[in-house]
């Protein structure tokens, strides 16, 4: 039996496992994260070494960026406009000033931690940190106790930044010299990226949504093959992007953006709503996907990582979840009439997830000088937010519930104003339901 057929039997056992227990795992500070990414450094280099970069680095890449252009499009499903609007525009303000306030301070804060990484590396571990997994302290956007608009805020914001980070890191891989992007320039990938990919995605996405909602109102197709519709959309948009060198991830996420609306627009107000379950196969495959990612991540990125740490990387992966997320946050939320409490609990819970694990990945797949310090940064970065956001989300989200209800008793507090908030990151993997 050959190394890939005992890294995907592993995988396959892991994933099992896991499902047999989800239900009894749900309600702890264990998350599918934790678990995932524990089993994967058992089973990497530093483990039983049936899973490598080095020898299994198609497959590595093929799953992560599947699992990455699946969530960006189902994230950008489910965002409406009035969700930006929503609770004193607390999601705008966090992915437009927040979001680049901590692009900035993590590009700065890099500079005397991580000597020896040119100003373009610095930049891309600024860039590739910045993109928050709501997925990973899910009960800080699910607990009934933590007001809507917090709730909506961080779930639309972790919804969107991923891909709203990506001209970022993509113009910031184009500045650095040896790289595949390099070649081309900063103009001519800035062209393809930001242009062409997202003309693509819209097209894709928008066509999709009228042959859908046409097909839905003639009566041709059946509910299970319309979520099939929906999969292939998502492919769709994604390859023809790649195929032209530009984002498939952005193109995927614009694809997402087009078919809601289309499909909203063009289906008539009687009806159910239209997007409601369109996409539930895809968002389930992501998620699947995205756990195996985890696994992949501890194998290859975390437990190599761990072998060589340094003081500078631990500082520098603490002060990553903490000052370059919460002040930036807290800078934008200024004027916002929020109480402390609440932008604390904001600032706290923007956990590093699959979009940082991809990134990393394809930075160092570039193999360029300094990619190997910037892997261990990102990986350890990440790690800790799994360790940390996991154990902190069922406690804080109760203590900080339950300073709201004190609160309100007393005062009328802009945390308490109702919101429509956005359909939360649900796991089929987390999820105790039946």
């Amino acid at each position: 039996m050959s190394g890939g057929a005992w890294a995907g039997a592993a995988v396959a056992a892991i994933t099992g496992g896991y499902a047999l227990c989800s239900r009894r795992l749900a309600p702890t500070p264990i998350t599918s994260a934790m678990v995932f990414t524990g089993f994967g450094i058992l089973v990497g280099p530093v483990g039983l070494d049936l899973l490598d970069l080095t020898h299994d680095a198609h497959i590595v890449l093929a799953l992560v960026e599947a699992a990455l252009a699946l969530v960006l499009f189902t994230d950008a499903m489910t965002v409406r406009r009035r969700d930006l609007r929503s609770g004193g525009y607390v999601p705008a303000r966090l992915l437009s000033v927040g979001l680049v306030l901590t692009v900035g301070a993590g590009w700065l804060l890099a500079w005397p931690l991580l000597p020896g990484l040119t100003m373009w590396e610095l930049a891309l571990v600024g860039a590739i940190l910045t993109p928050t997994d709501a997925a990973l302290g899910k009960t800080a956007i699910t607990s009934a106790s933590v007001p809507a608009l917090v709730r909506n805020g961080l779930n639309v914001e972790s919804g969107l930044n991923d891909g709203m980070v990506l001209p970022f890191f993509v113009l910031f891989l184009a500045a650095l010299p040896g790289t595949s992007a390099s070649q081309e320039g900063v103009a001519g990938v800035f062209w393809r990226v930001l242009l062409v990919s997202i003309a693509v995605g819209l097209a894709v996405g928008w066509c999709g949504g009228w042959l859908l909602a046409w097909s839905r109102a003639a009566g041709w197709v059946s509910p299970g093959w319309s979520q099939v519709f929906v999969l292939a959309l998502a492919v769709g948009a994604y390859l023809p992007a790649v195929a032209w060198d530009g984002s498939g991830f952005m193109a995927a996420w614009a694809a997402g953006f087009a078919f809601a609306l289309a499909l909203r627009l063009n289906t008539p107000s009687p009806q159910r709503p239209p997007v409601q379950g369109a996409a539930d196969f895809v968002e389930k495959l992501g998620e699947l996907l995205g756990a195996a990612s985890f696994l992949v991540f501890g194998a290859v990125l975390l437990g190599p990582a761990l072998q060589h740490l340094s003081w500078r990387i631990v500082v520098y992966a603490v002060l990553s979840l903490t000052v370059v997320r919460m002040l930036p946050v807290a800078l934008s939320l200024a004027g916002s009439g929020l109480r402390p409490p609440t932008v604390a609990y904001i600032g706290w819970f923007g956990p590093r997830g699959l979009a940082s694990i991809v990134f990393g990945l394809l930075v160092v797949e570039e193999h360029v000088p300094g990619v190997q310090l910037l892997g261990r940064v990102v990986a350890v970065t990440v790690g800790l937010s799994v360790l940390l956001h996991g154990l902190s989300a069922l406690p804080l989200s109760y203590r900080y519930g339950a300073w709201h209800r004190a609160a309100s008793g007393t005062a009328q507090l802009r945390e308490g104003e109702s919101t429509a908030a956005a359909p939360h990151k649900r796991s089929v993997l987390d999820d105790p339901s039946p």
